[in-house]
């Protein structure tokens, strides 16, 4: 400053000229350094050092509820069932209840094959079996999907016969089948609406559960499957009761079988005080959000299932042996 004069105005733009002649080149790169810290301002840097890494890590954790929770984005509903009203009472003779349903009565009943997928599920068999085989002389076959259209075969099954596909924890009820086999006119093919439980009896879902089916047997055309094969469904139709198993290595066994093993995405969900807890709880074993295709059906399945105190129209196997299988009634929760 000239003539003594000491001009106290401080200066921003260290950005300027720094390189004029007065200042070295190592002025000038500690000054550029210097520019660059202040345009990366202190919350860019919280942005690019936590807010991303936790984002990702929260991808990494929960992506697959996001990938849930979005669905009704891309994918749109399958198309609804036709459904068939369901008329019974133990008082109502046979040839009313297929009338009821505008079918007419048989002279006799059909033969009844029941073609099953069975993994470790040995006290749901068993219930099934009791179930339909009850005081009629059903013609049972349990079968894996292996060859089944094959062995179905060399059974003896014959057009006409009713043939029942489902999981073995998909159980159609006696009355049910017995409709089916002793009414005329059903459609060739016609899927079974059930009650959906979880754990055991005692966590009702909802009754959507819609799998299971039963066919009037055609040689050369019917062939076993386990998806969508018809556009009718028969209303209240049995149960499906999901993850019933009496010991917690029975849980194991299935998270960990090929058909899951993808939901099992930390080894943490394998921690047997983890699945009593959700057990208990009616939570899901897979920390997963509902497969549904509306955002209001997904908000309103979200969360633990409420218990249900009926043990009101559940398998009469079941009821009879209610010591033997306590664990699969309200109220038992505990493996």
């Amino acid at each position: 400053m000239s003539d003594g004069y000491y001009n106290s105005k401080k200066t921003d733009d260290i950005c300027g000229e720094v390189c004029g002649e007065q200042a070295s080149c190592a002025t000038y790169t500690i000054s550029r350094l210097r520019c660059m810290l202040r345009v990366f301002e202190i919350r860019t840097c919280i942005f690019l050092f936590v807010v991303i890494p936790l984002f990702i890590f929260g991808i990494y954790l929960h992506g697959q509820k996001i990938t849930y929770f979005l669905r009704p984005l891309w994918e749109s509903p399958p198309k609804p069932f036709h459904e068939f009203p369901h008329y019974y009472h133990e008082n109502v003779t046979m040839e009313t209840l297929c009338n009821l349903h505008g079918w007419k009565i048989r002279e006799t009943p059909r033969r009844v094959f029941d073609a099953v997928l069975f993994s470790n599920e040995i006290d749901i068999l068993t219930l099934r079996w009791n179930e339909l085989k009850g005081e009629n002389p059903f013609v049972e076959e349990a079968y894996q999907r292996v060859a089944l259209d094959q062995l179905l075969r060399i059974a003896g099954i014959e057009d006409d016969d009713l043939l029942i596909m489902s999981d073995v924890d998909e159980i159609p009820s006696a009355h049910t089948i017995n409709l089916l086999r002793w009414c005329d006119d059903i459609p060739p093919v016609i899927h079974l609406q059930l009650r959906n439980y979880l754990y055991s009896f005692e966590y009702h879902k909802d009754n959507k559960s819609w799998r299971a089916s039963a066919h009037r047997y055609k040689a050369g055309k019917t062939r076993y499957a386990h998806y969508r094969q018809a556009d009718v469904i028969l209303s209240d139709a049995g149960w499906h009761c999901s993850f019933c198993f009496r010991y917690i290595s029975e849980f194991i066994f299935k998270m960990k079988a090929y058909s899951h093993t993808d939901r099992v995405r930390f080894s943490h969900y394998l921690n047997p005080k983890r699945i009593q807890d959700v057990i208990c709880r009616g939570a899901n074993l897979f920390d997963m959000l509902p497969e549904e295709y509306t955002f209001k059906e997904i908000i309103g399945k979200m969360g633990a299932i409420p218990r249900s105190y009926s043990a009101v129209y559940l398998p009469s196997y079941l009821l009879n042996n209610a010591e033997k299988y306590k664990y699969l009634l309200p109220g038992n929760c505990k493996r």
